[in-house]
């Protein structure tokens, strides 16, 4: 359970800060205005609280942790919400950050 519980936190900061990116990207890059800023950067605090919640205690192994999801995320953000097609080499470096994720993560070390 703590690792689906893990899991479910890195997907969830993920979708908060890809999206609270996003919402900025659309708000300057694309004209969309203010509310669409701010909502970027609220999001992207909750980014910031949600990573708290991760029972591993070390700020550095989280984070680096958190990089390879955020890799992976960003490819299907861009698949289901622009289109974006990857290609094998897309593909091939988002499996081997979320391998980087699970042996940070999930390895098992002394108490």
């Amino acid at each position: 359970m703590p690792i689906l519980r893990s899991l479910a936190l890195f997907a969830l900061a993920a979708f908060a800060e890809i999206g609270g990116a996003w919402l900025v990207w659309q708000g300057v890059r694309e004209h969309r205005g203010l509310l669409w800023v701010g909502s970027g950067v609220i999001a992207l605090g909750l980014y910031g609280f949600v990573a708290t919640l991760q029972a591993d205690a070390n700020f550095g192994r989280i984070l680096a942790a958190y990089g390879g999801i955020f890799v992976a995320g960003s490819l299907a953000w861009g698949m289901v919400v622009d289109g974006f097609r990857p290609d094998r080499y897309d593909l091939l470096g988002a499996a081997i950050c979320l391998t980087g994720v699970a042996v940070i993560m999930f390895s098992p070390r002394a108490a």
